[in-house]
């Protein structure tokens, strides 16, 4: 889309570059900007050419996700033994309303940053018990969960000015057993649910629910439920929401089933 009312455009190369003039958004595939009119922004910052590492080894197994990773480079991830929850990975970037093309120019930080709520590298990080890594303006640090930043149907707590930097995943978490439930009203629709599993190896499991609520919904266990409890956890969970895509007694009722079928694979069961 022409936007008109861009009148400069900037790389920021390094930290220093990332202080924003009246009227500068930051951006970094630019899928989501660059597709519909910016009518209060006259100036870009592009974060790419900070080149920042797409995935980083963190230690105890842990991941490193940049801000400016591509879907298309997680989704190809190779696999490692220690990495029980890798194949989560593909399966949430599956998830996104996008073609192949999207996937190589789309980045996991914007997706993020956007916050909308069928935000699928939202599905993923705060599955995994992501930490969102971010840049203040006063070139100080701050660290918070993926699954608190997110506010609403997007939007986010990113204060003026401030960048994600990347998603740190713990080894406990790449550790894990995963499983991932998403269902949509049309076969190539925007995600009206999104249910995630995870189960640790000490046996702690963590079901999150996206796309059906407006903010994630990360319901904890010291085991697997038994599927009452569970159910019963789900749908008494707030912010189910109605839109085109869906009305919040179907997100709600369809996301008990879903995690209602993650529970039973988890559980090494056969999922009809």
């Amino acid at each position: 889309m022409d936007l008109n009312t861009i009148v400069g455009y900037r790389h920021a190369r390094t930290r220093d570059n990332l202080t924003l003039a009246p009227g500068e958004r930051f951006v970094a595939g630019g899928t989501w900007f660059f597709s519909e009119p910016q009518v209060d922004a006259d100036g870009v910052v592009d974060l790419t050419a900070l080149d920042w590492p797409a995935l980083e080894d963190l230690p105890d197994d842990g991941l490193r996700i940049g801000a400016t990773c591509t879907i298309a480079e997680l989704a190809a991830l190779a696999p490692r033994p220690p990495w029980r929850a890798q194949p989560l990975f593909p399966a949430c970037a599956n998830a996104l309303l996008a073609s192949f093309k999207i996937w190589h120019v789309a980045t996991v930080g914007g997706n993020i940053c956007r916050s909308f709520a069928a935000a699928a590298m939202v599905s993923l990080t705060a599955g995994l018990d992501g930490i969102a890594v971010i840049w203040c303006p006063d070139g100080t640090d701050r660290r918070i969960p993926v699954a608190e930043l997110i506010t609403g149907n997007g939007t986010n707590s990113l204060a003026p000015g401030e960048v994600l930097r990347a998603v740190d995943i713990p080894g406990t978490s790449m550790r894990a057993r995963t499983a991932m439930r998403k269902i949509a009203l049309a076969e190539l629709g925007r995600s009206g649910a999104v249910v995630t599993g995870r189960v640790d190896e000490d046996g702690s499991t963590v079901v999150g629910i996206t796309a059906a609520t407006l903010r994630p919904t990360m319901l904890r266990y010291p085991t697997l439920p038994d599927p009452a409890t569970l159910r019963r956890d789900v749908t008494a969970s707030d912010g189910y929401y109605t839109d085109p895509l869906g009305a919040a007694d179907w997100r709600r009722g369809v996301s008990a089933v879903l995690a209602e079928q993650i529970r039973t694979e988890l559980t090494g069961g056969d999922v009809r």
